[in-house]
């Protein structure tokens, strides 16, 4: 003999009257009349066999079956909401194109994943790139999305995240700090890094020289790592084989970078609002 299936809904109707109190305001929520939702609500008890509501003044009091059921009437509606958004989620084609720093890319790990698991169907185009000019791209429409660290002289876009920035030098060996400090520093107008780090110094009265430059920490990352050079990032670059100076360095204090996210202009795609919102979600939820 078949196991009886639950109807869906007769469960949805069955919590409208839970979260709404009454058969009234039951009916109002799903646009049904009064007899409707009392005529599904016996269809329910009938097809289960037991009572589970009763009368309460002009309320509803559920019964202990009626309790013992919300909890299961919720987890089907769930599981079914979430198999009707992956069915029309994988209906979704066609391309979509982010932007990233090389240096965020470890950020956006989780919300990539997911997207994918999301819209398997779509292409997702990842192009790396300095923030000045993915900004640039996105404002004219060459890319979809961007996530970039916020630019004095571009700022837009919204703000994420905010990252304090810290000096650090290698894990086992390091320059010596007094001056002409050593730095190894961001290409001229690949990032606000640089910026930040001259008008620290400069602010500090301290005197420095560059020991190497690069558009990305792995470029950087030897020099600084062999103890050549200092260089600026943020608390969340750092990996073993950097170490973070303190205030006993001697070194300026640093304030924090603002990440932010650029969209294209005009109307987004469905599929990229919901990759806005998982960066939002992924990047955005540590350093608010």
């Amino acid at each position: 003999m078949r196991t009886p299936v639950l109807d869906l809904n007769l469960l949805q109707t069955f919590l409208a009257v839970a979260d709404t109190g009454t058969v009234t305001a039951a009916a109002e929520r799903l646009s049904y009349t009064q007899s409707t939702v009392s005529m599904q609500l016996h269809r329910l008890e009938a097809m289960l066999g037991v009572t589970l509501h009763e009368k309460e003044g002009r309320g509803i009091r559920f019964t202990p079956e009626g309790e013992r059921l919300l909890g299961h009437a919720r987890r089907l509606l769930t599981l079914n909401n979430e198999a009707m958004n992956d069915m029309k989620a994988r209906q979704v084609a066609g391309s979509l194109t982010l932007g990233i720093p090389e240096d965020y890319a470890f950020l956006l790990t989780p919300a990539l994943a997911y997207f994918h698991q999301m819209y398997p169907a779509m292409q997702l185009k990842v192009i790396c790139g300095a923030s000045t000019d993915l900004v640039q791209q996105v404002q004219a429409s060459e890319l979809d999305l961007a996530v970039v660290t916020r630019q004095t002289h571009s700022p837009g876009g919204e703000v994420i995240r905010r990252d304090p920035l810290v000096w650090a030098v290698g894990a086992n060996q390091q320059p010596s700090l007094v001056d002409p400090l050593p730095l190894a520093l961001y290409s001229p107008g690949a990032d606000v890094f640089r910026e930040v780090a001259e008008h620290a110094l400069g602010s500090a009265g301290r005197h420095w020289r560059l020991a190497y430059s690069s558009q990305s920490m792995t470029g950087l990352m030897p020099v600084v790592v062999a103890g050549l050079a200092v260089v600026l990032i943020t608390r969340d670059m750092l990996n073993p084989q950097l170490r973070a100076l303190d205030e006993k360095s001697g070194l300026p204090a640093l304030p924090s970078v603002e990440i932010a996210l650029h969209r294209a202009p005009g109307r987004p795609s469905e599929p990229a609002r919901q990759l806005a919102e998982l960066i939002r979600e992924h990047v955005g939820s540590e350093k608010q």
